[in-house]
């Protein structure tokens, strides 16, 4: 057993198992206090201390002898660009892409925006950023020109690094014009923009204000590490949100730097020069967490995809590449797995590869039905893990850990608490409900380390978003319970929680089971208005590509499924066969605009959404 927990309950003594977690990190001064709870509502992490966050990735690797060793690959199936960088390299092009920014006046405070593809440019210029002590805030490149517009006028940034163009299968989306329309519509428009060409594109350079990358960074000097507090902002990132408007959460150096040094060991089992890869995106926080900064700030290898699940150029294209590269650690989106599954059922295409390097598959970004994480461990033949975090956390609140004796994995479950969370689930009125009753995951505060500490310039809307519900805790938002043994199982958001006659029902619960008919690829439950029951649940079903049995015949299976296994008490007796499902472009089903669609509410149309013209299709199907 490599991996041990040293203290079976750490929550009872915060400050001395976070202290030692710490030592594992380069301070360039001392904290005084491992947490301060007498600082509202969010206490903070090694108040006093002073570090660096790009030190600690890049430069105390490179000053421990490993400067050879290999800190990013970069595989883009878009290009066929293979590339890898080593610490020294990757240490070089981020300390000049700071000493240029340094010389365009950009100091430890001010904010940069980052709009750019999945290229190591973008990591480039976080961990500069990172290294001046400047706050960055990526936004997924190929957002619409208005809302990158809305995110300039709130963090008001100096300067904004962007690419020529982002590359889908099917599609080239010029970057350039939706950042000038951006910078024309905002109020606050950046002093400087810069933006690296891409080869399929090269975008028009507005004199004055924007400048190649490469012009950008000639004759600058590599600049040194700036010490920052601890408490010091890292980063800005906008939740995606499948409903209302976006939040800044706000991450500091500190506690973010020691949670997820830590939790590349203890919950993924990852060590130096191992070879991890996260398949998300740089715009999400499962990018920041574990593409950018956990594998690098552990020493290990971080992969950088440029292409998707399926259809680049088919549903091997994860296999491709986690035997080429003889990746250890795989963490992606449910979304993913499914989309594989449905285009290769039988796991055809995983027969070409040899995947024997590979320990282990983490799932994350949304609840994972039991029927996908059944598939995934029988065709992979590793542990599969489903785990809950969220953006505001940064890293899981619900785990199991690999290769811990003390933790074993079960099904539909998120795992247990890991250190430094509480999690309880309390009923409407804030009182505990019993175990394995369903009611509101919270967490008692104060909250782990590396937790969002504030909304950027929304500190009302940060208290009343998070804690006002239930004071003394923080509202996660989403339902589920707690069973005899302490595993969490998170059924569904809140707002998807449906009230059928006075009963309580978890749409996810309905969800589980209608995945496991052997002909749905992937489904979606959403509780539509009834004047008599309150709501009545309906099913939204994907097929997989082999099937041609009638659709009828299909609906009614599954419509008797849920009878069988739920009763009539769920009332589900309506089900369409839709071609795919409304998704963010990080994979999560949008169901409260789906909901909406259905009892005819107006709704707009979420800046994150994967594809618009998905909606049309719903609203023709709910007619």
């Amino acid at each position: 057993m490599k991996n041990k927990l040293e203290n079976s309950n750490p929550n009872q003594d915060l400050d001395a198992y976070w202290s030692e977690k710490a030592t594992q990190i380069e301070w360039f001064k001392p904290y005084d206090k491992v947490i301060d709870e007498s600082i509202k509502p969010i206490p903070r992490w090694f108040v006093g201390g002073q570090l660096n966050t790009c030190h600690n990735a890049l430069d105390r690797h490179v000053n421990a002898g490993r400067g050879k060793s290999t800190a990013l690959i970069y595989d883009s199936a878009m290009t066929g660009e293979k590339l890898r960088f080593s610490y020294q390299m990757l240490l070089d092009a981020t300390a000049t892409f700071a000493g240029a920014m340094a010389r365009q006046g950009i100091s430890k405070g001010d904010r940069v925006i980052i709009y750019m593809p999945m290229i190591p440019q973008a990591i480039v210029a976080m961990l500069a950023c990172a290294r001046l002590g400047a706050i960055h805030s990526v936004v997924f490149g190929g957002f619409a020109a208005a809302e990158l517009a809305a995110r300039i006028d709130d963090v008001k940034p100096k300067l904004i690094v962007t690419a020529s163009c982002g590359l889908e299968p099917d599609r080239i989306i010029e970057y350039k014009p939706l950042v000038d329309d951006a910078i024309n519509q905002a109020i606050h428009p950046p002093e400087v923009c810069v933006v690296w060409q891409r080869r399929e594109v090269i975008a028009k350079i507005q004199s004055g204000r924007d400048h190649n990358w490469f012009d950008f960074i000639a004759s600058a000097k590599p600049h040194d590490c700036v010490p920052v507090a601890a408490t010091d902002p890292l980063y800005i990132l906008y939740t995606s949100g499948t409903t209302g408007q976006a939040k800044g959460i706000v991450r500091d150096n500190g506690g973010h730097a020691v949670a997820l040094n830590w939790s590349m060991k203890y919950i993924y089992d990852i060590e130096p020069n191992d070879i991890f890869w996260a398949a998300s995106d740089i715009g999400w926080v499962v990018g920041h967490s574990y593409i950018v900064y956990g594998p690098l700030l552990k020493g290990a290898t971080t992969l950088l995809y440029e292409g998707k699940s399926v259809g680049t150029p088919d549903a091997g294209a994860f296999w491709r590449v986690a035997e080429e590269y003889k990746v250890n650690c795989l963490l992606t989106a449910p979304s993913a797995i499914r989309a594989i599954k449905a285009a290769d059922p039988n796991a055809k295409l995983l027969e070409s590869y040899n995947l024997s390097y590979l320990k282990s598959l983490f799932l994350a970004g949304e609840r994972c039905d039991p029927e996908t994480l059944n598939w995934s461990q029988k065709v992979l033949g590793v542990p599969v893990i489903d785990h809950w975090w969220q953006t505001e956390t940064g890293w899981s609140i619900a785990a199991t850990p690999l290769g811990n004796d003390a933790f074993k994995t079960k099904l539909g479950a998120a795992g247990k608490a890991m250190p430094g969370w509480n999690v309880e689930v309390l009923d409407d009125n804030g009182r505990p409900v019993k175990k394995g009753e369903i009611g509101s995951i919270v967490c008692r505060l104060p909250l782990a380390p590396s937790s969002l500490v504030n909304l950027w310039n929304a500190e009302s809307r940060f208290i009343e978003s998070y804690f006002a519900d239930y004071p003394g805790y923080y509202k996660t938002g989403d339902a589920g319970y707690i069973d005899e043994e302490g595993y969490i199982f998170v059924m569904t958001r809140t707002d998807d929680i449906i009230n059928v006659a006075g009963h309580r029902l978890s749409t996810g619960a309905i969800e589980d089971l209608l995945a496991t008919h052997p002909d749905v690829a992937e489904c979606a439950v959403i509780g539509i208005k009834d004047s008599i029951k309150g709501h009545v649940p309906l099913g939204l079903l994907c097929l997989k590509t082999s099937t041609d049995r009638p659709h009828e015949q299909i609906i009614a299976e599954s419509i008797a499924l849920i009878r069988l296994q739920i009763g009539a008490v769920a009332s589900f007796k309506n089900a369409l066969i839709v071609k795919r499902l409304p998704k963010t472009r990080s994979g999560k089903v949008l169901r409260a605009t789906i909901r909406k669609i259905a009892d005819g509410e107006a709704y707009e149309t979420p800046a994150t959404i994967d594809d618009p013209a998905i909606l049309d299709e719903i609203e023709e199907a709910l007619k």
